[in-house]
């Protein structure tokens, strides 16, 4: 597989949850993490959260610590973005990336070689 595919994202009110699915399968060795990011309109991309295969550590940023989750599936295929108490802020479209960034580099997108295409989160009630 040469890039990572997301899916899952849709249209949710405000307090709702969706949640993010990445495949990732052929880039979980311990060298890979695996990012998510997201750009609104008018606004340059931003860091999400990260996950490490090497000791599967994570990483997030401010503006969604608490709410929401990154995880992975035991055949190390797949990574999920568990999303809850979504605000309109959230609104964006919601990007997977894969890399071998070192630790200083796990939340910059220069981190990442790989990037899924893409999938929108609209919150809006």
């Amino acid at each position: 597989q040469e890039q990572p595919v997301e899916s899952g994202g849709g249209l949710v009110q405000p307090g709702g949850s969706l949640r993010l699915s990445c495949n990732v399968s052929g880039r979980t060795s311990s060298s890979h993490s695996t990012g998510w990011f997201r750009q609104a309109p008018g606004n340059d991309r931003e860091f999400v959260a990260a996950f490490r295969w090497n000791g599967y550590y994570s990483y997030y940023a401010d503006s969604v610590k608490g709410r929401f989750t990154i995880s992975r599936d035991n055949p190390k295929t797949t990574v999920y973005l568990q999303m809850n108490s979504l605000q309109p802020e959230d609104t964006a479209v919601y990007y997977c990336a894969s890399g071998r960034p070192i630790l200083s580099a796990v939340r910059s997108i220069g981190g990442y070689t790989a990037w899924g295409q893409g999938t929108q989160v609209t919150v809006s009630s």
